[in-house]
């Protein structure tokens, strides 16, 4: 998958080819892009469960056509009662199950909070359309669906309510079966009828608190009815020719940011070679040491990232202790996830990049009978700590992988771009943008091999991994300066999901999706 799709009138991209759809048709339909995004985002929950839930978190960037760019920050707290004593005796937040369930889902006041900005949007029943007759008519499982629902059965099979919609048969989704969730459906239904408030305050956030409730989770009414999204100023930092935004903290905005601005001032020219992805590796590893150090809720930050961004001589002094011929030693923990990225662009030149996630997949596989709900687990990722970096607090947002990324060029191009994959989020964003900003078509950038440092799902290894289409010898290169390479298949899911719209000056946009996903661009 080489060629690059162009167009005029709008495009969407996202990891399942209906949700492209779902928002395409929005756009045809006179929807401006951010109502293309929730109509993709809505079909995404319910075509893609394994990836992503409105019981769930999102994060959104939108640059609108004079050239702001603003977010949405959807993520919830901890319930008042997920405290310490909660978990005692326990090393650390069971990463399934009802206590893995200890955070508010933020998802749907993403949504509202969008559309918010919308002068006269569409109605809710139009823009959830697809999602509602994806939810009750069936979808047809993916293969990397089943394959996911297979290998996380012995784990995900008991969980409360979690059988009876993704075990209906008494065994894993297998590829090609009809996937039906019609309790979703109707969800959803409610959800366009009684307005997106009605999941935090209404008759529907009675119905999710009340099977939260016998689930065991620790999430209730009032846990619901007092989340909001925000809309912070999105970070942003300056390299040569651009701007890049990306999401402010709890999220790892801050690494892909630094990732960019530091390989910028490598000053590196060839694509692909050694001084290309090594720099970019090392680059990652001073940015994912900023950000493991000082990054999470921001509300207990002492760092500004933001500052840190502005101030060219810090940035300066980061880059120069990176070795443009050795690899720094990497004993390494990463932050793990899994989720979507999807974008659009409208004809007006107003682009979205979003991102939505339950953190594993099918989160804490805790599933709400009443409603459908697949409930996330981002809280797994809390500390059982009194203090210190991520330690668990009653309303503490968790920190997430999660970062949509927008680069605003010097020229009047505009590109939203981003990736599923927690650790492998920054350092897939620095290949696909860094491979199109020295010259790489877009679509190639996305195919080509990609790198992951750390670890990966189910595994323990902390090595450099790489796709085996790299050139035998770069692979070489990359071992004896003392990278710890492991070789993975051609294209592997490990590499996550990307994607990316590029809007030129003269009104043509153009997509690309990750041939490593079921997804598509849909294009007039």
């Amino acid at each position: 998958m080489l060629h690059t799709p162009k167009s005029l009138r709008g495009m969407v991209t996202a990891p399942h080819h209906l949700a492209s759809q779902a928002g395409l048709s929005v756009l045809q339909d006179g929807g401006s892009a951010i109502e293309a995004a929730v109509a993709t985002a809505a079909a995404l929950a319910v075509v893609y469960p394994h990836m992503n839930s409105i019981g769930g978190d999102s994060f959104w960037l939108v640059a609108e056509p004079d050239g702001s760019v603003h977010a949405v920050s959807a993520v919830g707290g901890a319930a008042q009662a997920a405290d310490l004593d909660l978990y005692a005796g326990m090393g650390a937040v069971p990463w399934r199950g009802p206590l893995a369930a200890n955070t508010v889902a933020g998802t749907i006041s993403g949504w509202e909070a969008m559309l918010a900005r919308v002068p006269d949007p569409l109605p809710l029943d139009r823009l959830l359309r697809d999602a509602i007759a994806h939810a009750e008519k069936g979808v047809v499982v993916t293969r990397g669906g089943a394959e996911i629902a297979a290998a996380k059965d012995a784990e995900l099979r008991d969980v409360f309510g979690y059988a009876e919609i993704f075990r209906g048969g008494g065994e894993p989704l297998s590829e090609g079966e009809i996937l039906r969730q019609p309790a979703l459906a109707e969800t959803l239904r409610r959800l366009a009828s009684q307005g997106l408030v009605d999941f935090y305050t209404g008759a529907l956030a009675a119905d999710i608190a009340a099977d939260l409730a016998a689930a065991g989770s620790p999430v209730s009414a009032a846990d619901l009815a007092a989340h909001r999204a925000t809309t912070p100023d999105p970070l942003n930092v300056a390299i040569s020719g651009a701007r890049l935004f990306n999401m402010t903290p709890p999220t790892q905005g801050i690494a892909s940011l630094l990732i960019l601005a530091l390989f910028d001032r490598l000053r590196v020219g060839l694509i692909d070679g050694f001084d290309h992805i090594h720099g970019l590796i090392e680059a990652t590893k001073q940015a994912f040491l900023f950000r493991d150090a000082e990054v999470g809720d921001p509300a207990y930050m002492t760092v500004d990232p933001q500052a840190l961004l502005d101030d060219a001589a810090a940035l300066d002094a980061m880059a120069a202790r990176i070795d443009r011929a050795r690899a720094l030693p990497w004993p390494h923990v990463p932050a793990l996830g899994d989720t979507v990225w999807f974008g659009a662009i409208d004809a007006e030149g107003r682009a979205v990049s979003a991102i939505q996630s339950t953190y594993f997949e099918f989160g804490s596989g805790v599933t709400l009978p009443k409603t459908g709900i697949v409930w996330q687990n981002r809280g797994a990722s809390f500390r059982l700590s009194p203090d210190g970096w991520n330690a668990l607090k009653p309303g503490r947002k968790p920190f997430h992988t999660l970062n949509p990324a927008i680069a605003l060029f010097d020229d009047g191009r505009r590109m939203a771009y981003g990736t599923m994959g927690g650790e492998g989020q920054p350092q897939t964003q620095a290949a696909v943008f860094s491979r199109y900003n020295l010259g790489m078509p877009l679509q190639a950038a996305i195919t080509a091999p990609r790198w992951l440092l750390g670890k990966t799902w189910g595994e323990e290894s902390v090595t450099l991994k790489l796709e085996d289409r790299f050139d035998p010898a770069l692979v070489r290169q990359l071992a004896e300066a003392g990278h710890d390479v492991e070789l993975l298949g051609d294209f592997t899911s490990t590499m996550g999901h990307a994607g990316a719209l590029v809007r030129h000056p003269d009104g043509v946009i153009e997509g690309a999706t990750d041939p490593r996903s079921d997804g598509a661009v849909a294009a007039w």
